[in-house]
């Protein structure tokens, strides 16, 4: 049966890219998927280091794969993605029982850092950044699935350095995927069964900026949508201080482009904004929004939201709730600040105690959660086209797609509907999904 490898995935959609790039390189070296880690010879992490609690979780799982290191001393344990590349050797000295960290601009190495721990038992660590030339050459490689809807990449790393975030010290500075390249991989993706894409890098909108003769994000944007057989087109994530009046024209003459927008406000007080060094303010993200609705009335946004940020008052804390009121956001991902080493936050005074943390936390969600409920309950008895992506998992027959919102719609029908858009007449709404039957 061979060696086998169990791979999990934490994170954003960069990761999922990149695991699909790490078991594509483990398949050429004759290992094969697992469920289970209690059944692999090789275990892989790839981990995000975005916030505090998954960097717990991360080593959580490490030490829970102790007793299967035990039990089968061929077992090796890989630790890639964010973590990996932040603290490096540091896990090797922690984490007795691991054996490979590789970073995120180094998972082409696990081929040899593979070979040099099962034939020399060496234990190495390798974080080195690469210049822009050779990360042109390392955008992910990836098998066929076959999957109706997949992402691809477009950009990696990030010039922005926001206050809080790890990003730009984790993933490397922002470069640019030749264009060429994004449109060969998105016309293979299409050839081999997909039916949607999702165009991702940490900020979309500055694509092509830092490479001369690339097109800008709202051009390339026309390419794939132009490409036959593809059905619709989305992409995240977006800065709101770099959307252009291309890229909102295109909410008005790409069809094939979904009606949502993942757009991240952070915080709704300009004091907040200015301290998370965002390069917006309130009014200019309200701007922003109406250009957009103004370009395709049925946009609905979502965004991230990040309540305590040191310095945060109760006064600020009111500002962003107002805003999510006045912006009706159909959902939104709320998050307690969390201090990530090496970001400028973690030197600003004005810490938000926990307990104030909380409280805030919970109020704006009671608000968002009400919002949300509303905006998606107004879909029942309405009929969506929907893209069946496959069978859902509630069983009995049941199939799954998204609406152009990205909403998860489950139905009853036959296999056959995979990979086509079907209108479904939305019959019940609930927290994560809609229930809906076809028409």
């Amino acid at each position: 049966m061979g060696d086998g490898f169990y791979l999990e995935t934490m994170g954003c959609q960069m990761n999922v890219v990149d695991s699909e790039q790490i078991a594509l390189l483990l398949g050429e070296l004759g290992y094969t998927p697992r469920e289970r880690p209690e059944d692999a010879d090789l275990i892989v992490l790839n981990t995000c280091a975005i916030r505090e609690k998954a960097e717990r979780k991360v080593l959580g799982h490490l030490w829970q794969f102790k007793p299967l290191r035990e039990a089968n001393p061929r077992l090796l344990i890989a630790v890639g993605g964010c973590v990996a590349q932040q603290e490096g050797e540091k896990l090797l000295k922690e984490i007795p029982h691991l054996d490979i960290v590789f970073g995120t601009q180094n998972i082409h190495r696990l081929p040899e850092l593979l070979r040099d721990a099962r034939e020399k038992r060496q234990r190495r660590a390798e974080t080195a950044f690469f210049d822009e030339a050779e990360r042109l050459t390392r955008f992910p490689e990836r098998c066929a699935t076959g999957a109706v809807s997949r992402y691809l990449t477009i950009m990696q790393g990030c010039d922005n350095f926001c206050a809080y975030c790890v990003v730009p010290y984790v993933r490397g500075r922002e470069v640019s995927r030749p264009a060429a390249d994004v449109l060969a991989e998105a016309r293979a993706l299409v050839a081999q069964g997909t039916r949607e894409v999702t165009l991702i890098g940490q900020n979309v909108n500055s694509y092509g900026r830092k490479s001369e003769g690339e097109p800008s994000f709202a051009e390339l944007l026309t390419m794939v949508h132009d490409i036959k057989g593809l059905e619709r087109l989305r992409f995240v994530t977006s800065h709101p201080r770099d959307i252009s009046p291309e890229l909102v024209a295109c909410f008005a003459t790409l069809p094939k482009l979904c009606r949502h927008i993942h757009l991240p406000l952070q915080s709704g007080a300009d004091a907040v904004l200015r301290n998370m060094g965002r390069g917006y303010t309130a009014a200019r993200y309200l701007e922003r929004v109406e250009q957009l609705r103004a370009a395709c009335p049925e946009l609905r946004l979502t965004t991230d939201i990040i309540v305590g940020f040191p310095g945060e008052t109760e006064s600020d804390f009111l500002e962003t709730l107002e805003m999510v009121k006045r912006v009706r956001f159909a959902d939104a991902y709320l998050f307690r600040y969390s201090p990530r080493p090496g970001t400028k936050a973690v030197t600003l005074p004005g810490a938000v105690p926990p307990e104030v943390q909380q409280e805030r936390f919970d109020r704006l969600l009671a608000v968002q959660d009400a919002i949300s409920r509303e905006i998606w309950a107004s879909d029942v008895g309405r009929t969506l086209p929907v893209l069946v992506e496959g069978e859902s998992r509630q069983g009995s027959g049941q199939l799954f797609g998204r609406s152009t919102w990205g909403r998860v719609i489950n139905f009853s029908g036959d296999v056959a509907l995979v990979g086509r858009v079907v209108p479904v007449r939305i019959t019940a709404s609930y927290h994560n999904s809609q229930l809906g039957e076809p028409v």
